[in-house]
């Protein structure tokens, strides 16, 4: 079968974020051949370039969600007013508070607005789709003022109705932004509607094209989250103002709804996604839930050689950033230094960005504080026992080589959602000390010791028990890794999304017309051959999905289309 698989700053740049997972299925369903769309957030992600692609890939087409030039389309009066009339059903919808219709429930009315966002959502992709492109209505000024009435508007939440006109511009920025995918030129027959099957490797942007091959062309969706957008602006947009808060949390929720309603399956990657997803409305029938994939191999010499790791270190391994909470780690490692004098604490991994950078200076002159230079007698040098390593140094050359040099590996984040680094310190057997955050509990299994966040301790009364205990180590490590490997291997991973995308495609095919020179439908032109593996039927043939509308001569946006082989660099 074809797979438009969808990726947003991800799969196949270099630096995308779901590289690793996406390229792993790509390449384990050789017998599939798959399309990649691509949004980029950078500039400098696309100068990065991509990965090597495996054959089974036969194009890939780009477009850039970081910038948008003028289209230069110029509406006419009527067009002008469907813009106005889908605009203004949208943001009424996001700026509505929570209310009952004629019969007095809730949930009539939230199905009832739902309904609503997912007609001008359409009503504005069927615009951009006959006119040319969105992004100069969405720039103008009477999108701010359609916005401006909603807001105003009798039913608004009190947080909308307080909006000022900075809130207002940062508010149709973000929607102009958001909307980027509704003007592509990626749904023609011979693009997603050329699918079997459309895969959004994540929520937000990327579900929108395949929202559209599902509404052009009837292209059945499935939709894959590690991290549910809407928990994801919780978390980030605490510098905002309550009112663009609150719409920009409306329209994160309106079009998760609207994605799990529109998708023939769901996979969360973990319990927690899981979660989250039935709170924003999703059908607990569609769910499957399919764990990342992860190299298992990489590990394989640390967890299955002999025990070489010092028994009295304790090892942290990420990304350098405030969430993982490095502050209550350091205060942690400062008990567990009265109950075991002895002990080292090893810090491995790179700063994260400005921010990431600044928290780790922070962390080093905290380090320096609680723990002044100690020597063992008075003609030797003094040490630190917290030490700040990146690897690839001489001390840790690659990544197993990190978690092979402490007994007890320590997770403590305030905020996760599925945490690769635990995943990785059990393929290297490694007990493990964690908080409960995120999908840690899921993970573990009861392989390792959870204890609250933010609380240093609990941290360090768990790592205490471990260190003294090396055979309750050695029993949990060896459950940890046999965890891993039965669960969160790219085995595990690539066959269940060969059943999932078996059963999708069984239940909903995609109906497809095969037109002669004279554009008249002709008869059994598609072959049995061509539901197999295989490349059967001819390239040149025309193909044309049911119910999709002709789209206007002219492409809206400068999105890119190359052959696969030419991408890489």
């Amino acid at each position: 079968m074809r797979i438009g698989l969808i990726a947003e700053g991800g799969y196949p740049y270099v630096s995308g974020d779901a590289r690793l997972w996406c390229d792993r299925l790509v390449r384990g369903l050789g017998q599939h051949e798959f399309d990649i769309y691509a949004l980029s957030r950078s500039e400098w992600q696309e100068d990065e370039g991509w990965i090597p692609l495996p054959p089974q890939v036969s194009r890939v087409r780009t477009a850039p969600l970081w910038a948008a030039e003028d289209d230069g389309v110029v509406y006419g009066r009527r067009a002008r007013r469907r813009f106005a009339d889908c605009y203004g059903e949208l943001v009424t919808v996001l700026c509505a508070g929570a209310g009952a219709d004629a019969s007095g429930t809730p949930e009539d009315a939230s199905a009832t607005e739902a309904d609503r966002f997912g007609n001008a959502l359409y009503g504005l992709a069927e615009l951009a789709r006959d006119e040319g492109g969105l992004v100069g209505a969405l720039r103008s000024e009477s999108a701010v003022r359609i916005l401006e009435r909603a807001c105003r508007a009798r039913g608004a939440l009190r947080t909308a109705r307080e909006a000022r006109v900075p809130d207002l511009l940062a508010v149709a920025a973000h929607l102009e932004r958001a909307l980027r995918p509704l003007s592509l030129d990626w749904y023609e027959d011979d693009g997603l509607g050329s699918a079997d099957l459309c895969h959004a490797t994540s929520g937000g942007a990327a579900a929108l094209p395949a929202l559209l091959a599902r509404h052009f062309h009837g292209v059945p969706l499935l939709l894959t989250e590690y991290g549910v957008r809407l928990r994801t602006h919780y978390l980030a947009e605490t510098d905002a103002s309550p009112a663009v808060r609150s719409l920009l949390a409306a329209l994160h929720g309106r079009l998760a709804a609207e994605s799990y309603a529109r998708a023939a399956l769901i996979t969360p990657g973990n319990g927690h996604a899981r979660r989250w997803q039935e709170r924003c409305g999703a059908d607990r029938a569609k769910l499957r839930t399919v764990y990342p994939g992860m190299d298992a191999d990489r590990f394989a010499e640390v967890g299955e050689g002999p025990e070489r790791a010092d028994p009295d270190t304790l090892v942290w391994v990420g990304r350098v950033e405030p969430a993982k909470d490095l502050v209550s780690l350091l205060h942690a490692f400062a008990e567990v230094r009265k109950e075991e004098p002895r002990t080292r604490l090893r810090i491995v991994g790179a700063a994260s960005g400005a921010e990431g950078a600044a928290y780790l200076g922070h962390c080093r002159v905290l380090a320096a504080q609680l723990f002044p230079d100690e020597a063992e007698g008075p003609h030797t040098v003094g040490h630190n026992p917290v030490s700040f390593e990146e690897i690839g140094g001489p001390e840790v050359p690659a990544l197993a080589d990190a978690y092979a040099s402490g007994a007890v590996a320590v997770l403590s984040s305030v905020v996760e959602g599925f945490p690769i680094g635990l995943v990785e310190a059990m393929f290297c057997g490694r007990a493990t000390v964690s908080t409960d955050v995120g999908a840690v509990v899921e993970v573990i299994g009861g392989t390792g010791l959870v204890v609250p966040p933010r609380n240093p301790r609990a941290l360090a009364d768990a790592c205490v028990v471990l260190l003294r205990d090396p055979e309750r180590r050695e029993r949990l490590g060896a459950a940890a890794r046999a965890r891993a490997l039965e669960l969160f291997t790219v085995e595990q991973n690539v066959a269940a999304f060969h059943g999932i995308y078996l059963e999708i495609v069984s239940r909903t095919p995609v109906r497809r017309v095969v037109l002669d020179d004279s554009g008249a439908p002709l008869p059994f032109a598609v072959p049995a051959e061509a539901h197999v593996p295989g490349r059967w039927p001819d390239r040149t043939t025309r193909l044309v999905a049911r119910g999709g509308p002709p789209r206007p001569p002219g492409a809206p946006v400068r999105a890119t289309a190359l052959p696969a082989s030419e991408g890489a660099r």
